[in-house]
């Protein structure tokens, strides 16, 4: 049987909470949107936050609180495409950032190079910093810079919770409770950084999903007072009752999500370390010690990418490209030679909870045998 790229991790208590919301015609913007944002906060420990219909509208709403149109926003060539559709909207002017070989977000150093190079007279209102395929930036040294700051954790949610190596402990973790002294035992808070919003999309693909929508935060009260102000915000723009329902069960579960991550990682890292000998394909490597909440597992392939996904393709298993969805990947960035070429080379293999553990092994043997 075919192994697919991608599952949503969607359970029965997900469905029982979906078909509630449904049975009691709670379906619109209400009562369980509200509940998703107060067990969203007792994760985050935010200030504000808005429960939108999509990243989208809520990069829309962020930006247009404090950039000026005609001004320009610095973006990763790794970002998703649809950053463009929203710079467009709001009449502001991206400004292409590149990325290293080894790590496919962001740097300082890089971003104060994209700065040097940008032209004559244009002023810079925000960078929006993409957590790609889940890696962890250093946005403490980059909002060091003085340019306000938005971070897209879609991809990396949960990545500052520590993951038991104990099994006999998972019933002691707590989920959030922040009140409690900061442990091994009791989990990491949300890092703060000086960083201005934050969006965590719940899209199909991102770590938590509603089905669709996002969050939009601010962790102080000065940063939220302009968030507050779209708190009438039409219906129309905020995320219904139904897919508010799943995410509360998604969150409470993000845990438990992790976990068998990281075990399949596991499975997956010795798979590449056999690999070696033989090719040089590599993975990212992370540049801080947050827990890599393990969003994807990638390889950087030593040459193309046809041969390899139609390797995969005979032994029944769905691999993609890492980037086809990014600005990059729809070629629109060439002065960004980088990442240009990850686009060509990377791919990423499954990695959700649902895999079966006969899959995992499957999976484990084509890393193994890749050409």
């Amino acid at each position: 049987m075919k192994i697919e790229i991608y599952s949503p991790t969607i359970r029965r208590k997900e469905m029982d909470a979906v078909l509630t919301a449904m049975v009691e015609d709670k379906i619109g913007p209400g009562d369980r949107s509200r509940l998703l944002i107060q067990t969203a906060k007792e994760q985050l420990s935010f200030d504000y936050a808005l429960a939108l219909r999509s990243p989208a509208v809520a990069l829309h709403l962020a930006l247009k609180t404090f950039v000026k149109p005609g001004q320009a926003v610095i973006l990763s060539a790794l970002s998703p495409r649809y950053y463009l559709q929203v710079l467009q909207d709001l009449q502001l002017f991206p400004l292409y950032c590149d990325v290293s070989y080894d790590f496919p977000c962001m740097s300082r150093d890089l971003i104060e190079n994209s700065i040097g190079k940008k032209p004559e007279g244009l002023e810079i209102g925000a960078i929006v910093l993409h957590h790609t395929l889940g890696f962890v930036p250093d946005s403490a040294s980059i909002t060091e810079l003085g340019i306000p700051v938005i971070e897209d954790i879609s991809h990396s949610y949960g990545f500052w919770i520590k993951v038991k190596k104990d099994k006999e402990e998972q019933s002691a973790v707590t989920e959030g409770n922040h009140s409690k002294k900061n442990d091994d035992s009791s989990g990491s808070p949300f890092p703060i950084t000086n960083s201005l919003y934050y969006i965590l999309g719940l899209e199909e693909r991102d770590m938590l999903t509603s089905g669709g929508g996002a969050l939009l935060f601010a962790m102080n009260r000065k940063d939220a007072l302009a968030l507050r102000n779209y708190a009438g915000i039409a219906n129309e723009y905020c995320l219904p009752d139904i897919n508010a329902a799943l995410a509360v069960v998604q969150f409470k579960e993000i845990q438990r999500n992790i976990e068998r991550r990281r075990d399949i990682a596991e499975i997956f890292i010795k798979a590449v370390l056999s690999l070696a000998a033989r090719t040089r394909h590599k993975r990212f490597i992370s540049i801080n010690d947050n827990e890599y909440c393990n969003y994807s597992f990638s390889l950087v392939l030593e040459t193309g990418l046809k041969e390899v996904i139609a390797y995969a393709k005979k032994k029944e298993i769905e691999i993609e490209n890492a980037f086809e969805n990014t600005i990059a990947g729809a070629s629109l960035c060439p002065d960004c030679p980088v990442s240009s070429s990850l686009v060509l080379r990377t791919v990423n293999f499954p990695l959700y909870p649902r895999l079966k553990s006969a899959d995992v092994e499957r999976i484990s043997r084509l890393i193994m045998t890749l050409p």
